[in-house]
């Protein structure tokens, strides 16, 4: 039986609901293939997905429920799916509005604030200053901190 979700126009999304499964066919115009990916992929710890393209071009998304289902849970798992289509759909415009911004702070979290330093930057570093204070011995390394101490040239020596 073809049913429409909610009042939403047939050619975007429509749905059949089998025994076992339920089968939508959405426009890819509307919702890119990525986006389909992204929806789909919250359903595959209770369902088995499978993506195909139909002879119009639509995108046909099956779900199987993985444990007995009535008609009323393979409805609401239409409404997930629609719902969850919507949450990528906008996540994915978001980011594509956005694009600049976290290009910008991913390179600087990996580059650093303030970018590498410069030469002149490098010659006026002085090198020779002493290592800071670290009364706790925090900054020891491990090596330092556990290596065997040497023994004492007098020691063990002449002992009975």
């Amino acid at each position: 039986m073809s049913d429409t979700l909610w009042g939403l126009p047939a050619p975007q999304i429509d749905a059949d609901l089998g025994e076992a499964a339920v089968t939508m066919r959405l426009d890819p115009t509307l919702y890119p293939l990525e986006v389909i990916y992204a929806a789909a992929y919250p359903f595959i710890a209770r369902c088995w997905v499978v993506l195909d393209r139909d002879d119009a071009g639509r995108v046909s998304v099956v779900l199987t429920a993985k444990q007995a289902a009535t008609a009323e849970q393979l409805r609401a798992l239409v409404g997930e799916f629609a719902n969850e289509l919507l949450s990528s759909a906008c996540r994915r415009e978001i980011t594509r509005q956005n694009r600049a911004l976290i290009e910008s702070v991913t390179t600087q979290a990996f580059g650093g604030a303030m970018g590498p330093p410069s030469l002149e930057e490098l010659e006026a570093f002085d090198f020779t200053d002493e290592p800071f204070d670290d009364p706790l011995g925090i900054a020891q390394s491990w090596e330092d901190k556990y290596r065997k101490k040497p023994r004492d040239e007098g020691e063990g020596e002449g002992a009975p």
